[in-house]
């Protein structure tokens, strides 16, 4: 017989989600694993890393941990990095920790620096006793 641990079971790793050039989804679309996209996207896509190739678009929200773009985004990107290659065109806001941005992108938006949460501060002030 199999023991099973009693700690957090191991992850099993998730394959990398490829949406082809010929593709086009309408909808959301959420995955814990990496995205290629090369087809079309529209609405608003949760992943943990998405790269969209040359031929990839998406008309929504991007929300990552990272995102590389060498398509066309129409809408908010919000990752802790960004990187926007020469034949990158973005139109919308870019929330993140790191934005690289190669010379020849494109970029119509704003540039947000996500800031770290800020922990609670400890009072130093003692409570009175009831």
């Amino acid at each position: 017989t199999r023991t099973e641990s009693i700690d957090a079971p191991m992850r099993k790793p998730i394959a990398c989600s490829l949406i082809a050039e010929n593709v086009s989804l309408e909808g959301d679309l959420k995955s814990e694993g990496d995205v290629q996209l090369d087809g079309a996207v529209r609405g608003d896509m949760a992943v943990a890393h998405l790269t969209i190739g040359e031929t990839g678009q998406v008309e929504g929200a991007v929300s990552a941990e990272a995102v590389e773009i060498r398509g066309r985004v129409v809408g908010t990107v919000t990752a802790r990095s960004v990187k926007l290659y020469a034949s990158a065109h973005v139109e919308g806001d870019i929330a993140h920790g790191q934005l690289a941005v190669e010379p020849g992108a494109y970029f119509a938006g704003r540039s947000v620096k996500l800031t770290p949460p800020v922990p609670e501060q400890l009072s130093l002030v003692p409570e009175a006793a009831e």
